[in-house]
């Protein structure tokens, strides 16, 4: 994704309610003005680390209480993200920072790669954007900004975790913007240190020499089709190009010499700061010059399959908003690492704060048959690793025979005391 709007380290536990095992001390104060964040780290031991004992008591108590897992243990703390998010609507409606904040949220997932399963080599939505070394990727020009802006409410709440923060920051962005409702789960879990960043170059390039092999290059290596290439594409509405930053476009133009925020830069849309299908429209149209297009957003009317869902988004704003919302929440999930593994809802909607029950008559075989759900696979092996097993061994114990025994005694003794 092309540099939008210039708006606007240090680990804690991921465990809510857990003193961070690391502190946080800035060198210099995190001002929008100062362009360096310059942290320190005291290492300290953890209080929340689980140990093997810990995670197979755990999964006891789950089990006693029909599954359900305790918030003090999610890798956020949720009545932290509720409040954490009324302070970003709060900074959005103070600062217009909208289109950072879906910058920021976009390239700390962007780095995913599906080939790759281990976590968190994978990539993906883990907070690993607020190191330094991946700070200083080209792709990355500017979201220092969005990280001094966030600053002081992780600060605040120190029990929700980088990789939510970006991720929260980046969906209630759209929605303030007039976007969709993005569907969004959280509980993500924090990588621990810069020496866990991606290597650079795993982000979408502006002007490539083929666009669209290039956005399927990226694209398809994290899973998603054109489809949803085109529906993210029109994340453009909002934002700005500044060419200091990404080489492209106006140092300003007359839709952003006055702003609001910081003027300058050169926007895709007229209203930059309003989230609607307007991005279609303009470059289907190609009638203002002041307007950007860059070739990856050229190309979505010039490629036979993208063209098919460009031109629809451009007159049909409610099927734009249904396919960029399902998209923009694939694209905050995959190669997240969840605790608890199926994620948990912020929102009020008690069906969607749901995890998905194990019915093993649903998954088995003949017509009916489904399919595990990602949030069903990563539950099952969770509590399977919980019980000291891994997807590469077997348990450590003879555990599932020490169950067929103590089931036979049990109906041993049942059938004793019964005569």
């Amino acid at each position: 994704m092309a540099t939008l709007s210039s708006s606007p380290l240090l680990r804690f536990s991921t465990k809510t309610g857990c003193k961070p095992s690391a502190s946080l001390q800035f060198l210099s104060p995190p001002s929008v003005s100062n362009p360096s964040l310059w942290l320190r780290t005291a290492q300290a031991p953890s209080p929340c680390s689980l140990t093997l004992a810990h995670r197979r008591m755990t999964v006891a108590r789950r089990a006693r209480h029909g599954g359900a897992y305790s918030a003090e243990c999610f890798a956020s703390n949720p009545a932290q993200l509720k409040s954490a998010r009324e302070d970003i609507r709060e900074l959005l409606r103070t600062q217009y920072c909208h289109p950072i904040l879906v910058r920021l949220g976009w390239h700390d997932a962007g780095t995913y790669d599906k080939n790759i399963e281990d976590w968190p080599q994978r990539g993906g939505a883990n907070g690993s954007l607020r190191f330094d070394v991946e700070l200083k990727h080209a792709a990355n020009a500017g979201l220092i900004n969005a990280l001094k802006l966030l600053q002081p409410i992780k600060d605040k709440y120190p029990g929700v975790t980088y990789a939510d923060l970006f991720q929260l920051g980046s969906a209630t962005a759209i929605e303030e913007a007039g976007g969709p409702k993005i569907p969004m789960k959280y509980g993500r879990v924090d990588v621990s240190g810069p020496e866990l960043c991606p290597e650079e170059g795993k982000l979408p390039d502006a002007g490539p020499a083929l666009p669209a092999e290039h956005l399927r290059d990226v694209f398809n290596r994290m899973g998603f089709d054109d489809k949803e290439i085109v529906a993210l594409s029109g994340a453009h509405t909002l934002g700005r190009s500044r060419p200091e930053r990404s080489g492209w476009g106006k140092p300003e133009t007359k839709y952003t010499k006055d702003g609001p925020g910081a003027p300058g830069g050169q926007s895709w849309t007229v209203k930059w700061l309003k989230f609607d299908n307007s991005y279609f429209k303009d470059i289907k149209e190609k009638l203002d010059e002041d307007l950007l297009v860059l070739p990856t957003d050229a190309v979505l009317f010039e490629d036979p399959s993208f063209k098919v869902y460009a031109e629809k988004y451009a007159v049909d704003q409610e099927a734009f908003f249904k396919d960029y919302a399902e998209a923009h929440a694939k694209l905050s999930n995959v190669g997240a690492k969840f605790d608890p593994p199926e994620g948990f809802s912020i929102d009020s909607d008690a069906a969607s704060a749901t995890p998905e029950k194990f019915v093993a008559s649903d998954y088995s075989s003949g017509e009916s048959r489904r399919e595990l759900s990602e949030a069903m696979k990563q539950k099952i092996r969770a509590e399977y690793e919980g019980f000291g097993g891994s997807p590469d061994k077997p348990l450590q114990s003879n555990y599932f025979l020490n169950i067929i025994i103590i089931v036979a005694v049990l109906a041993l003794l049942t059938s004793l005391l019964g005569n």
